[in-house]
């Protein structure tokens, strides 16, 4: 059931960890727990596994509906892979859940060796992406899409909102393989719905036309690129929002189709370092083609970032709505 969120003023000294919705934004809470819930209902082969995390991952609620499917396997992430690789060999289908920094950093030659490299069906879930956290470096996962986008044969997803993660676990059950993907956890909003958004695999998709700037976004940033593209329009800025749910495998004729139209700015936009991401994926493929736009990226310092309030560390890093509005202005400039 959706809601919407109670009116607060905007925290700019606490919420180390806070909610990403805007003031009376429309949130569903638990999405991704919910999504699998009621997949798991048509497909007994489904199993939830954590790391000691099951509640700050969503994964409670398909614990409280599927007890017996439901693996605890405490404070041990490289036993946690291992063990959802091994339960992927007997035919099951292991949605896994952790915090972002420990199911990539720590636990990154598990899943290599484990899961990879023998191709196994384990779905990888991880909160936390990104700057979605002020508890510091050893919290915030800056470099993940990185780390799983160079392991060979896993699929990398990254979703704006909570239709986004309803939609693409099914699609993730669906489909043989290990995959990893990005979660917003919580009260999650709802963005996409508002413009006839459907999930499709490995496709990216033009949410918002645009003649000036053409963002190309991923996650969060998604969300804020069509919230900055609101704001931009009050000021005669024409911008595009182009989203990439999936991050591998690469849209990549979508993308160098939007980018080949002459005359736009173009911006990727990611909650993620500048190193490694969907920056530099889209950078790559448009050198490869030879196609040469003015290309500009909003992302994270390649840094380890600063703790403290959430919503100041998005101002200081430039991930905000605001922050993308005042950057993209001074390139037009």
């Amino acid at each position: 059931m959706n809601t919407v969120t109670d009116k607060k003023p905007r925290l700019t000294t606490s919420a180390m960890i806070a909610s990403i919705a805007a003031e009376g934004q429309q949130v569903t809470a638990a999405p991704f727990g919910k999504a699998l819930v009621e997949l798991a209902a048509q497909r007994p082969d489904i199993v939830g596994m954590t790391a000691d995390l099951a509640k700050y991952t969503d994964l409670h609620v398909f614990a409280q509906a599927y007890p017996e499917r439901f693996f605890q396997m405490g404070m041990a992430e490289q036993l946690l892979m291992g063990a959802a690789g091994g339960m992927a060999k007997t035919g099951l289908t292991p949605f896994v859940t952790t915090y972002a920094v420990f199911g990539t950093r720590r636990a990154y030659d598990f899943i290599h060796q484990v899961i990879a490299e023998e191709a196994l069906n384990v779905k990888i879930v991880c909160a936390l992406p990104g700057l979605t956290t002020g508890y510091g470096p050893s919290h915030q996962a800056c470099e993940d899409l990185a780390l799983m986008r160079a392991m060979p044969g896993m699929t990398v997803l990254d979703p704006c909102d909570a239709l986004d993660i309803e939609q693409m676990v099914p699609a993730m059950a669906a489909y043989q393989g290990p995959m990893y993907m990005r979660l917003l956890r919580g009260q999650v909003p709802r963005v996409l719905h508002e413009y006839g958004y459907t999930f499709q695999w490995g496709k990216a998709q033009l949410i918002r036309p645009g003649k000036e700037v053409l963002v190309i976004s991923t996650g969060l940033l998604t969300m804020r690129a069509l919230e900055a593209a609101a704001e931009l329009h009050k000021d005669g800025v024409d911008l595009a929002v182009l989203h990439v749910p999936t991050v591998k495998p690469l849209d990549v004729a979508g993308i160098l189709r939007e980018c080949g139209q002459a005359g736009r700015l173009v911006v990727v936009a990611e909650n993620h370092s500048l190193t490694g991401g969907l920056g530099e994926a889209v950078a790559a493929e448009l050198m490869r083609a030879g196609v040469h736009p003015v290309f500009k990226q909003i992302a994270l310092p390649d840094a380890f970032l600063d703790a403290g309030a959430l919503p100041t560390l998005h101002d200081r890093y430039g991930i905000s709505t605001q922050a993308i509005c005042q950057t993209i202005k001074r390139w037009l400039a």
